[in-house]
């Protein structure tokens, strides 16, 4: 008798990454929309969506330390119970405390999230690549679905509505993951120690590189919710159009999770880290120089297939530098790189674009990454010198 094929003996847990993107994908437009209706002031609604970050940081460290406590399936599940949860506090709430609190529910559910499904991934059996890239091939793809769907929700339901059916999407993952048998954590008898587990993971030189990566591998995430759209805007894009160009960032870090993943291999890790920021710096600079529809739809296309490489790329690093009992404290501590790119992002660039104006903002961003690119090189050299 044959086994199953590693998709179809963990379809459910796949299946539930889509879902609770599809999920995330909704809160995109859903929450600073609900917000602007209500009447909150530009100030109200930055802070409602950035403060949180600050402890979605430290909350994702406490997720990968319990990660390797209680198992990967735990957290995910008790991640959609979050997301059920602070959607329905936002589908009654019509004051800024409340729209917070609910925010700060919503910021513990991915905290828990993302450190879970990465551990899960890369113990998964068979080609560590091609798992981990299915992984962010789901997550690509269930985003771009939620955001799209979320504006028809909003037309035709209105946003309690709208969020009541996230909070049944949060539910449909729950169900989803609790039917996944695969990844029921081995017995421990570790003392639970997160500090000193922590302190020696951040004590080894990869982490460093790996946080770096992490970084650019968010950066065109981090202006899709930002500055993309204003960018766009000021082209005189309409909104439908805009919609379908933010799509695309999607798509290009999905199809390389999906494709390109199996074509190329990641025993030098260094030239696929160089490569990815550099790509990444060209379609961030390249945007901002060109308003043609055509070139801009394919420079957002190619700044998702580089940070979807990146992407992949430093969860292997991570997979490959962390013993299987560190395995969700090291996805999280790398996973810094991407809270600090989510907090540190939109602020530089709001000030590049008061001080330079919009299109001189992504051309000096682009310069930076261009740096910081030329830093990866160097560092990986220092990293694994040792390897």
């Amino acid at each position: 008798m044959t086994s199953p094929s590693p998709w179809r003996a963990h379809a459910p847990f796949y299946l539930c990454a889509l879902v609770w993107n599809f999920g995330l994908g909704m809160t995109h437009p859903l929450i600073p929309l609900y917000a602007e209706s209500l009447g909150m002031s530009g100030v109200a609604i930055g802070t409602m969506i950035s403060l949180p970050v600050v402890l979605q940081i430290m909350l994702s460290l406490a997720g990968g330390a319990f990660t390797d406590r209680l198992g990967g399936r735990m957290l995910i599940l008790a991640s959609c119970l979050l997301l059920c949860a602070g959607a329905t506090t936002y589908s009654q709430s019509a004051t800024f405390g409340l729209m917070f609190g609910a925010q700060i529910v919503m910021v513990m559910s991915r905290a828990m999230f993302w450190p879970a499904t990465w551990t899960i991934a890369s113990n998964l059996p068979g080609s560590r690549s091609v798992a981990l890239g299915r992984l962010n091939a789901m997550t690509n793809f269930g985003q771009i679905a939620g955001t799209l769907v979320a504006g028809v929700s909003i037309a035709a339901a209105g946003f309690s509505n709208s969020f009541l059916l996230l909070a049944g999407v949060g539910l449909l993952a729950f169900s989803l993951m609790l039917s996944h048998k695969g990844s029921r954590p081995a017995a421990s008898a570790a003392p639970f120690a997160p500090l000193e587990r922590y302190g020696r993971l951040i004590r080894m030189r990869p982490m460093l590189f790996i946080i770096m990566c992490a970084y650019i591998s968010a950066l065109p995430f981090s202006l899709s919710v930002s500055f993309y759209p204003l960018l766009f805007e000021a082209y005189g894009y309409r909104h439908e159009v805009n919609g379908f160009i933010l799509s695309l960032r999607g798509i290009g870090a999905a199809v390389a999770g999906l494709l390109v993943a199996r074509h190329l291999s990641f025993a030098t890790k260094g030239p696929v880290a160089f490569w990815s920021a550099i790509s990444v710096a060209f379609a961030v600079g390249a945007v901002g120089m060109n308003d043609a529809l055509p070139a801009v739809s394919l420079l957002l296309f190619l700044v998702g297939l580089g940070s979807g490489l990146m992407s992949l790329n430093f969860q292997l690093m991570v997979a490959e530098v962390s013993a299987p009992e560190d395995r969700g404290s090291a996805n999280a501590l790398g996973g810094v790189g991407w809270g600090f790119s989510h907090l540190s992002t939109p602020i530089l660039m709001g000030f590049l674009r008061d001080s330079l104006g919009i299109e001189q903002a992504f051309l000096t961003l682009s310069v930076i990454v261009f740096v910081w690119a030329g830093g990866l090189a160097l560092l990986h050299r220092w990293a694994f010198a040792h390897r």
